[in-house]
């Protein structure tokens, strides 16, 4: 039986570009991606996105649209990422390195997808056009989709 554990991914996003960050150490190492990581015991899931966006990026923000939520599941592992994907419109700070990632940003017709994980090219445009999803991708690895779904929705 498989469990679950409760992750986050905040994409800032402004008129005509994204910030993504590169991935420095540790699971998902050398692929652009959003900020985030796992919630702690006795953290909501939104106190984890903007705690792990102030940690990874530096920056702060005063709300979080919360966009999708994605199961991942990994041959091989038996726990499920359980993902909750927000975006965020305005920010206070600057995008600063830390130990685990390196912000930099994209313009929105030059994000690199050939750079980051297989399943962005699926649901990242709906993250830009404000569309709210589900989804569920089956990895075996970190580069092949062995199954996936994927489905507007009205609420998340």
């Amino acid at each position: 039986m498989n469990t679950s554990r409760l992750f986050t991914l905040v994409l800032v996003v402004q008129p005509s570009r994204v910030l993504l960050g590169m991935k420095k150490r540790g699971f998902g190492a050398g692929l652009w991606n959003g900020f985030g990581g796992k919630v702690q015991p006795g953290e909501s899931i939104e106190e984890a996105a903007r705690r792990e966006l102030l940690e990874e990026s530096g920056l702060t923000v005063d709300t979080l649209q919360k966009m999708g939520q994605i199961t991942f599941e990994f041959v091989g592992n038996s726990e499920l990422m359980d993902v909750h994907i927000f975006r965020a419109d305005d920010f206070h700070g600057e995008p600063t390195e830390s130990e685990e990632m390196r912000p930099q940003w994209f313009q929105l017709d030059e994000v690199p997808f050939h750079h980051m994980w297989p399943d962005d090219s699926y649901w990242f445009p709906l993250v830009l056009q404000r569309k709210l999803f589900r989804g569920y991708f089956k990895f075996q690895g970190q580069d092949t989709i062995l199954e996936h779904s994927l489905k507007e929705v009205e609420e998340v």
